[in-house]
């Protein structure tokens, strides 16, 4: 530095170096990359959206840690997926956490209600007598994937059934359980 507080002209241009190659690396990470990552988030998500926002910050990370970025280190795609995936649960556990307040369709903001939840414990209520009315069969691969939150693939594991049993199974209990809830409002 001198003494006015400037860099030297020297240091100057190598930091004028190293941001043009960390754009020029930016670059091409998104071209090669984007389009895959943004599939594989979306896929995540089911929301383009936020599939967008989430390769948004990964790039951003990408960028920050270019460091880590290196064949010795392991693959890119597999650095980025990682950070990807890491993003999306942590985006999708924010949300379950918290109750919604812009109601994102119609991009306005609504009121949380706090007060009462009478409704929604009516309703929770009734799809668990529903639910209960199922076959023990249809009621076990409900409770698997729905209220334990498992894939077909972990729910056929954890009742020792195949996959495409699970499925089957599901599929039946509801179409039993939206058929009960058109007969009995």
């Amino acid at each position: 530095m001198t003494l006015a507080g400037h860099p030297r002209p020297a240091v100057a241009a190598r930091r004028a170096g190293a941001a043009h190659d960390g754009e020029r690396a930016l670059r091409a990470l998104y071209q090669e990359y984007y389009l895959r990552l943004l599939a594989y988030t979306n896929r995540i998500l089911s929301d383009p959206h936020h599939a967008e926002d989430i390769v948004q910050e990964t790039m951003l990370r990408a960028w920050q840690h270019a460091d880590a970025l290196t064949p010795d280190r392991g693959s890119v795609w597999g650095w980025l997926t990682r950070v990807a995936h890491n993003i999306a649960i942590d985006r999708i556990r924010a949300r379950r956490a918290r109750p919604v307040e812009v109601d994102e369709s119609a991009g306005t903001a609504v009121a949380v209600e706090h007060a009462d939840h009478a409704e929604a414990v009516l309703n929770r209520v009734a799809i668990r007598a529903m639910v209960d009315r199922l076959n023990p069969a249809h009621r076990s691969v409900v409770h698997e994937v729905y209220y334990n939150d498992r894939t077909a693939k972990r729910a056929a594991t954890a009742l020792g059934i195949p996959p495409g049993t699970v499925k089957s199974r599901l599929h039946h209990a509801l179409r039993n359980l939206r058929a009960t809830a058109e007969h009995h409002p």
